[in-house]
């Protein structure tokens, strides 16, 4: 257990929470409720002191004074779908997704909306809808994120080129302060909080004060060293001064607790076309990105890349091959899909007759070079397979997964040829195969090279390949961070990207807000490395139950050993048998399908598909698929003790 929760004691906080809020509030201190806690979609785990699940903005505001009594952090959480880590935490996670659903009244006019933190993006553009808006922050996994898990994050979408990214499109925010205090942040230091929210003061003259002299002191570096590109969010957003709000954006809960949020919407465009283009070669594909985006007008709002691994992976899936077959033809080395958006369905297919052209003068011009989807019905087939990129990718069986470590790494349009290039040359010389996709219009690919995390050798990969990459993005002009945060896995790195003031700085901005460190500590300031072996989720020192099962799991068998053949004994997933083979392990291909989950938390989504009845009822974690994943793997490695 953690020194932290030796040091408070489990009986007395949860004691505390359960006698000082209201009647019916999850109070979560078990072993399994903690351990489904421990993990969100990265490569950590860290099991937090306990779990609270707030009905109110009111039971967060007492969680949080009792926290800050007892010593102990705090941890918002909405969906748990964070890549970097930042969702995890030895702290009290307060998890707002289950009550804080809140969608308050709608300006029509102003195309204004106020939610609460726990509002999942699909619902509220469901509730939008019949007013002809959305909300334009389209992220992948937009059925189960939550509101204020987007903010937290500055997440964006494949959209992005056109929308921008969440800070652009969060207009104020209602928080907590470190004390339990309420706040609000707007555009105006003289703003006043929305009357339904009378005891919730602007921002104190002093903390604003304040941050101006800590962003006059870096100036100079921020605009020397800031990544010239539209995706980059590492940090603190210390340039967005005039509206606070936007400095709370992307802060990962370090900050504040998020209780409302006021957002910008968009009017959804009556006519979309998508162009599916076709690439002999992944290098040409990178090359045509620049040109697209320059000759693609207003209308251009998404260029997207899915390379050939993802497309064999989707064919080899029951559930993709026939939509993957829909808009493929042939056996194309990457694919642009290439969005256009507006008014008119004519000004759509010119788009589309410019885009055939475009290629055809960079010679790009045979049969089916651009395949054409311009009913709803065949775009949505075409968005649903970008959109489970990921999980397709994480399908992979085996010992080694495709990790989510630099995948976030943004470069100048000019430069994503050489990019791509060099980095496959990193893959190659370290030994790893990998995938790329997604928002090729900004220059942020995600990429995953597969590596085995239970062995030393694969974790001295993935430090390699990160620090490697990382270089190469800071001479090409780039950011490490274009789009999911930098939690646990890219912290570490934002002093060689933006220099040691700078970083001094953000801390001087988490003690101007917390100066007692009590949220999400460990996340943008003071981090500990990202390949710190007892964050990983296969830690060294755990011991998997040796079992027998009575079918064949054999296809998940678990391979530990390394090319050389040794294996990490004290990394999970390893205990041989009497053969000392980590390949014949009682149990091994059992614990390969229980970890299949990828926690990406596809089984939170609450629209009309097939999805387990039991957590739509309840919005529990324990009854969510990945709830039920995560309790028997931890079971099945021993996690949870012999008798579980």
């Amino acid at each position: 257990m953690g020194t932290l929760r030796n040091r408070i004691g489990d009986s007395q906080l949860a004691s505390r929470l359960r006698r000082e809020l209201e009647d019916g509030v999850q109070v979560l201190f078990d072993d399994f409720s903690r351990g489904r806690y421990s993990t969100d979609a990265s490569i950590y785990q860290i099991e937090p002191i306990g779990v609270l699940v707030p009905r109110s903005v009111t039971d967060v505001k007492r969680a949080i004074e009792i926290a800050a009594d007892e010593g102990v952090p705090v941890l918002p959480r909405g969906a748990g779908t964070s890549q970097a880590g930042q969702a995890i935490g030895e702290a009290l996670i307060l998890d707002t997704r289950k009550h804080l659903r809140g969608i308050g009244e709608l300006d029509v006019e102003a195309r204004t909306i106020e939610v609460e933190p726990g509002v999942v993006l699909d619902d509220l553009n469901r509730h939008l809808a019949p007013h002809g808006l959305f909300f334009p922050v389209d992220v992948a996994t937009s059925s189960r994120a939550t509101l204020g898990g987007m903010a937290g994050n500055n997440s964006a979408g494949a959209r992005s080129l056109r929308y921008g990214l969440m800070v652009d499109n969060v207009l104020a925010i209602e928080a907590l302060m470190a004390d339990g205090s309420p706040r609000f942040f707007g555009d105006d230091p003289g703003d006043r909080a929305p009357s339904d929210a009378p005891g919730t003061d602007s921002t104190p003259a002093a903390l604003r004060q304040r941050l101006q002299e800590i962003y006059a002191g870096v100036a100079d570096e921020l605009a020397e060293r800031r990544p010239r590109v539209l995706r980059h969010v590492a940090g603190y957003n210390l340039d967005r001064l005039a509206n606070l709000s936007q400095l709370l954006v992307g802060s990962e809960g370090t900050l504040a607790f998020f209780t409302k949020l006021r957002l910008q919407l968009q009017p959804v465009p009556r006519h979309r076309a998508l162009g599916i283009c076709h690439f002999g070669s992944f290098a040409a594909a990178m090359n045509a990105v620049q040109h697209i985006v320059a000759g693609g007008g207003e209308s251009l709002s998404a260029v997207e890349l899915i390379d050939r691994k993802v497309i064999e992976l989707a064919r080899d899936n029951p559930g993709f091959v026939d939509s993957v077959d829909s808009f493929v033809r042939g056996d194309p080395a990457a694919l642009l899909v290439v969005e256009y958006a507006g008014d008119t369905a004519d000004g759509r297919v010119r788009d589309l007759d410019r885009l055939e052209q475009l290629l055809a003068d960079h010679g790009h011009n045979k049969p089916d070079s651009v395949v054409r989807a311009i009913e709803p019905a065949a775009q949505a087939t075409v968005w649903r397979t970008r959109k489970a990129a990921m999980s397709v990718v994480m399908s992979m069986k085996g010992p080694a997964k495709p990790i989510s470590f630099i995948e976030d790494c943004a470069v100048p349009l000019q430069h994503l040829e050489e990019y791509t290039r060099e980095i496959d040359r990193v893959f190659e010389r370290h030994g790893a195969e990998a995938t790329w996709y997604a928002h090729a219009s900004v220059g942020c690919l995600h990429v995953r090279p597969a590596l085995d995390l239970r062995v030393p050798e694969g974790i001295a990969r993935m430090r390699a390949i990160a620090e490697e990459a990382h270089a190469l993005v800071r001479r090409l002009g780039g950011s490490h961070s274009g789009e999911h945060g930098d939690g646990i896995v890219r912290s570490e790195f934002l002093e060689p990207m933006l220099g040691e003031r700078t970083v001094a700085a953000f801390r001087d901005v988490k003690i101007a807000f917390d100066p007692g460190n009590l949220f999400n500590p460990g996340k943008i300031v003071d981090p500990p490395r990202m390949d710190d072996r007892s964050l990983l989720r296969f830690a060294p020192g755990a011991q998997p139950l040796p079992f027998e099962t009575a079918l064949d799991w054999s296809p998940w068998d678990i391979e530990t050993a390394s090319s050389a053949g040794s294996v990490d004994s004290g990394s999970e997933g390893s205990a041989a048998s009497s053969a000392g083979d980590a390949r014949t392990s009682s149990g091994s291909g059992l614990r390969g399908a229980a970890e299949m989950c990828n926690n990406n938390g596809a089984c939170l989504k609450n629209d009309p598909g097939v999805m387990c009845p039991s957590y739509r009822i309840s919005l529990d974690e324990e009854h969510s698929t990945r709830g039920r994943a995560n309790a028997l793997r931890l079971a099945l490695a021993g996690r949870l003790g012999a008798k579980r």
